[in-house]
């Protein structure tokens, strides 16, 4: 019998629906080719994984954060008994590719992008002679491989996942994302995107995630710094960049008018009417925004100055309302800065700005990030262990033993800012203030799956995040299968198997000329929202 390739994407908790895809798994298949057959793909936020699927001679591939990679070792260590090949990749093995050798079982490590080495790992492996490290690098936008959406399992996501973009040119203290991915915007061509758009609303998806780094690579003040330079190079490269955007967002506007995208970008794009406008235009509907923090204080402890607090702030997130495109606003509870009063004023602040989704997230020290290496040079910090293992790797701490906060707070005890946080999260999760915000959707359909993705939401990323009570978290699971059953239904459509690629994203036109700084900046501090 041939062997087989698995990919896993290890989980601790299985909602039997997931809301997004997991987009790795997909891309990695169609990495592998069919040299060896279709690979065998395992999201085990849908359901556990069978390892007697697993037999002596297959190559198994597994994808970790630092949130899953406990699992994902176990996963590769039962592998590796079995006899399999084991190889891991992910933001956190690139950052710890000895720890994955050491305690995951792996033969094999890939850093970087999997895109172009994969295929490589896999023949070697094969051949009985893989290397411990392989290097995917960063490979260019160009390069980029489609998902191979052939393989998605039937009805068990909410949402399809496109990526348009990799990469962040912000360097926030407590995002990981610049380091592994890089801080120069790598950008997909548009034909690709919209064709892989296209594959998946002929399967029935309607909400596509463009799961980038930052949709908004390129703001008014990157293009004014760099239209003051002597040598022009750098601004036209990143006029392009921003052509490329809009081109995307008039092919976008093209594909079926039942279509929604969600995205995630800065808080500086509410300077920029005319991207909202296409925004709005591409059914671009929803963004995750990285408010953070309320105060300025606050801002200044996650190096995100460039964001605004108090009114200000609400102004600033209304401008996305105005111009069609509904927020979902993170903020992080527990930075040094945060007193009581800090949680009140964040749940009011959400509320008053019309924010559509929120998440209240507590502090944590992510490896890759400048938070993580300041908090874990601390000797305080070293010198803190559950069960023998220190809490500078608090990823190996077993899940219903691991710490929800890190690091001691100059005014509020752990516990407290747990508490006051999930009180955040039930406040602004009400029935009544859900039902209020779903006015935004003109149908009793769309109103319908608006509340119960409000809803699974909450039960996800909160009781299960949060909670310190395992019945509560158990009842959270249990709840989060019902409501993702029943808002599935509400947000697939019928399949369009004859559905084309819109004529814009077939030509695919290229800026030949680029205009002088002057005619295409539009200076910060004269956006009104009126446009």
């Amino acid at each position: 019998m041939s062997p087989t390739i698995h990919l896993i994407n290890p989980s601790d908790v299985a909602f039997g629906v997931a809301v997004i895809t997991p987009r790795w798994l997909f891309v990695l298949a169609a990495a592998t080719g069919t040299e060896w057959g279709d690979p065998r793909l395992v999201d085990e936020t849908l359901e556990p994984l069978d390892l007697a699927s697993i037999q002596a001679g297959d190559v198994v591939g597994i994808g970790i954060h630092t949130g899953n990679a406990l699992r994902g070792y176990a996963i590769g260590r039962a592998a590796r008994e079995r006899g399999a090949w084991v190889v891991y990749g992910g933001s956190h093995a690139t950052l710890y590719p000895q720890e994955a050798l050491e305690r995951g079982g792996a033969h094999s490590v890939v850093t970087g992008d999997g895109d172009l080495v994969w295929a490589g790992v896999v023949r070697d492996c094969l051949a009985g002679h893989p290397s411990p490290r392989y290097d995917g690098g960063r490979v260019s936008g160009e390069q980029f491989v489609s998902a191979r959406w052939d393989l998605l399992p039937e009805k068990r996501y909410m949402w399809a996942s496109v990526q348009t973009v990799r990469g962040c040119p912000k360097h926030c203290s407590f995002c990981s994302v610049w380091r592994t991915d890089g801080q120069e915007p790598r950008q997909r061509t548009v034909e690709r995107i919209v064709q892989e758009v296209v594959e998946l609303r002929r399967l029935g998806f309607r909400f596509i995630a463009l799961a980038d780094d930052n949709f908004y690579p390129v703001t008014q003040e990157d293009l004014a710094m760099a239209a003051r330079r002597h040598d022009q190079t750098r601004y036209h490269e990143l006029q392009a960049l921003r052509d490329e955007r809009f081109e995307l967002m008039e092919a976008l506007a093209e594909l079926p008018s039942d279509m929604m995208f969600f995205t995630q970008i800065t808080m500086e794009a509410a300077e920029d009417p005319a991207f909202l406008n296409a925004m709005r235009r591409a059914r671009i509907r929803g963004a995750l925004v990285g408010v953070e923090a309320v105060t300025p204080e606050g801002l200044k402890d996650v190096y995100k100055g460039f964001n605004l607090a108090g009114q200000d702030l609400v102004d600033r997130l209304r401008v996305f309302r105005d111009h069609g495109v509904y927020i979902l606003g993170s903020f992080i509870f527990g930075l040094p800065s945060d007193r009581p009063h800090t949680f009140e004023a964040t749940a009011k602040l959400a509320q008053a700005s019309g924010l559509t989704f929120a998440q209240f997230v507590l502090l944590t020290p992510f490896p890759g990030t400048l938070d993580f290496e300041k908090w874990a040079a601390r000797p305080e910090s070293q010198a803190v262990t559950v069960d023998g293992i220190p809490i500078t790797t608090h990823w190996l701490i077993p899940q219903a033993k691991r710490p929800k906060l890190y690091a001691p707070h100059p005014v509020m005890s752990m516990d407290d800012i747990r508490a006051r946080t999930q009180e955040v999260w039930d406040q602004f999760y009400g029935w009544r203030y859900i039902w209020q915000r779903s006015a935004i959707v003109h149908t009793l359909k769309g109103r319908l799956a608006f509340v119960l993705m409000s809803k699974l939401y909450r039960q996800m990323y909160a009781n299960t995040g949060i909670a310190t009570d395992s019945a509560r978290v158990a009842r959270s699971v249990k709840a989060a299968r019902i409501f993702a059953m029943l808002a599935r239904q509400l947000f697939m459509g019928a399949p369009m198997p004859n559905l084309q690629v819109p004529g814009r994203a077939r030509v695919a036109p290229r800026t030949t000329s680029v205009p002088t700084p002057v005619d295409r900046i539009i200076p910060v501090g004269s956006i009104t929202t009126s446009q």
